[in-house]
């Protein structure tokens, strides 16, 4: 019989960290406040992160990135029509940013567009999860029969168009945004048959 496996401080700094740089960005997040929302001790801090703040966002980025990755895997293998999963996942990403009452767009976009021109390590992570978010969309194109590519670039103009209604849905206040593209997507697929 197993036990279930225990929060570490490094987990819950990276949870932490997570929520806060999702939410409010790079320079606004302190490592005071991802020590008082972890409730990890503050002295366990720079015994797992050395690096300090970079190092604990990188850390941070790679979970989420990780998460979502898996869960757009999920959500695209679970309905066979293309169109009606990209669908699906653009309704899930709006149902999420809603219940958060807007506050939990990408959780990669907004570091990203804040720390990756000043940070090595930030650009890299971010890069490192985008191509990941994109080989399981191009692996789901070429599941329908598109070459290479073809499913690459449709897989980058899908991914842009998601990070920009997330972003215009965040500025609204209102998910339009995502179901304009859910439907944009849903029909295009109906065109071309994939």
């Amino acid at each position: 019989m197993s036990t279930p496996r225990t929060r570490t401080s490094r987990d819950a700094f990276i949870g932490a960290a997570g929520v806060l740089l999702r939410r409010q960005g790079y320079a606004a997040t302190g490592l005071n406040e991802i020590v008082e929302r972890s409730g990890a001790p503050k002295g366990s801090l720079y015994f797992h992160f050395p690096g300090g703040k970079e190092q604990l966002a990188v850390a941070a980025m790679k979970d989420q990135g990780e998460r979502l990755r898996s869960a757009i895997t999920a959500i695209l293998a679970a309905d066979e029509d293309l169109g009606q999963a990209l669908g699906n996942l653009l309704d899930a990403l709006a149902a999420g940013l809603q219940s958060s009452g807007y506050r939990d767009g990408c959780p990669i976009a907004t570091i990203t567009l804040e720390a990756a021109a000043d940070s090595g390590a930030v650009r890299a992570a971010a890069d490192e999860i985008f191509q990941g978010w994109l080989a399981e969309l191009q692996a789901r194109l070429l599941h329908t029969g598109l070459d290479a590519q073809s499913s690459r670039r449709r897989a980058m103009t899908i991914l842009a168009s998601i990070e920009g209604a997330l972003i215009l849905a965040r500025a609204q206040q209102d998910v339009e945004p995502l179901h304009a593209v859910a439907a944009e997507l849903r029909e295009q697929a109906a065109r071309t048959g994939g």
